[in-house]
Formats: structure tokens, C-alpha cells, sequence
């Protein structure tokens, strides 16, 4: 056996000794509904949305205790990002879906948010969701799909900083400079990476602190990046033009 033969075999035998000790939670298929008195997270994908905006999130609320956590989009399957690179599958369409306990609507560059905002379909299925789930949630931009659904007027709200005038002026919201805020019962998280913090705060709510505790240390979020430019009211004009022209030219 070559050592990385072993370590492989190490891997794995550690997964399957996780996997039989949370034993029914990780039971069923990638299609199956979850069982009743499963917390049932939705993260909608719609073209041109932003990967780490559902996916951040997904990893930490996929740790909760017997939760289900599934994408949704229009019709079932892939399901491209901004730049076309990457898709991530829905396994569930919204005609499948008539209610959730967690709605995560993330965001998107240009032409994922606009298109998002325009259909009604989406917007529909948002507000139907949102009249029965226990929490409604955003990343990014998806707080100006959810003030497109009419959720946010009057409300306290983040979004993406470059999105901010446009989410006050356009739909009434006060916009606070925070990487997560919380309305009642709707969550807006500021831009892309803010999207773990919002999570690990909505896996407190859900789980409490110990737990939500334990899956930011599962998944090791420590984060000490190495520039500190990531904090739009400390950066002059030209590093946010330099931002802006970095993700318009990736996004196609």
C-alpha cells in the first residue's frame, strides 16, 4: 500500500465512521424529500448568480443536525454561475417545492441579479416561500431580488456595497454597512464571503451557540486574508473602480 493509498483509506474510513454516527441524517438520495421534523434549507440558483453566495452558506448549514439542504432553481439541473465556468445542480424545481423552513436567495453579477428581478416566476415562488418560512434569507444582491418580491420596503437591510444607494433609493430600505442584518425574520448578508457569517449566525438561531460554534471550527473558518482590503468604507475610489472593472470583466 503507497502512503497516499493509505492516507486515502484513512480519509475514508473516518468519513464513514462520521456518517454512521450521525446515522438518519445522512440517510436518502440527492432527489428524496426530506422526513418530517427535518429543518428543510432552500438555496435558490438562477442564471448568472455568484458561486460562493450559495455555496458558502451551503457548507455550514448542511452541518446543522438533521437538516436538509437543497438547490432549487426553475427546472432541475445545472445551473451556471456569472462567469460561466461553474455550474452548481439543482436537484429540485420550484414547481416541487411549495414550502421551506430556510429560504437562501444569493446574489449575482449584473445580469443574474436584473434577470432574476424581472422574472415573475421567481418572484412569485420568493413570496410564496416566504409567507410560511421560519427564516428568509440573502446573500450579495439577493436583498435586491427579495426587495423585487416586495420584502424588504421599509425594512433594514446589506447588501453587495457597490448595490447599497440603488437598494435605498429604488425600494425604500434603510441599508446598513454590516456583514449580516437581521429584520424580523429576513437575514441580508453584505457581500459573497459574508454569506458564511450570515450562516453560522442563522445556525445559532437555529442550533444555538454551541453548535453553531462547533461548525465554524468543523469547517476551520478562521479567516486572516492577506491584504486588508476587503472592507468597502476603507477603500479609496480607485481600488472600488479597480473592483468593479475586475468583475465585469469576468462576468460574461
Amino acid at each position: 500500500m503507497t502512503p497516499s493509498t493509505s492516507r486515502r483509506n484513512m480519509l475514508r474510513g473516518s468519513v464513514a465512521t462520521a456518517a454512521l454516527a450521525m446515522g438518519p441524517a445522512l440517510a436518502g438520495t440527492a432527489h428524496a424529500a426530506p422526513p418530517p421534523g427535518t429543518p428543510h434549507v432552500g438555496i435558490l440558483l438562477y442564471d448568472g448568480y455568484s458561486l460562493l453566495d450559495p455555496t458558502g452558506p451551503a457548507e455550514i448549514l448542511a452541518r446543522l443536525p438533521d437538516a436538509s439542504v437543497t438547490m432549487i432553481a426553475e427546472k432541475r439541473g445545472a445551473v451556471r454561475t456569472d462567469t460561466r465556468d461553474v455550474a452548481v445542480v439543482a436537484d429540485r424545481s420550484i414547481a416541487e417545492v411549495d414550502r421551506l423552513d430556510v429560504l437562501l436567495v444569493p446574489g449575482a453579477g449584473n445580469r443574474g441579479t436584473l434577470g432574476a428581478m424581472n422574472n415573475q416566476a421567481l418572484l412569485d415562488w420568493i413570496r410564496q416561500m416566504h409567507r410560511h418560512s421560519v427564516w428568509t434569507t440573502s446573500v450579495c444582491t439577493g436583498s435586491l431580488i427579495l426587495a423585487a418580491a416586495g420584502l424588504l420596503q421599509g425594512k433594514q437591510a446589506t447588501t453587495y456595497w457597490a448595490s447599497a444607494e440603488y437598494l435605498q433609493s429604488a425600494f425604500g430600505v434603510t441599508y446598513l454597512p454590516q456583514r449580516y442584518v437581521r429584520s424580523g425574520k429576513i437575514i441580508t448578508a453584505a457581500g459573497v464571503s459574508a454569506g458564511v457569517d450570515m450562516a453560522l449566525y442563522l445556525a445559532y438561531l437555529i442550533a444555538g451557540e454551541d453548535t453553531a460554534r462547533a461548525i465554524q471550527l468543523a469547517v476551520e473558518y478562521d479567516p486572516h486574508p492577506p491584504f486588508d482590503s476587503g472592507n468597502a468604507a476603507d477603500a479609496d475610489a480607485q481600488l472600488k473602480q479597480r473592483a468593479l472593472e475586475l468583475l465585469a470583466a469576468s462576468q460574461v
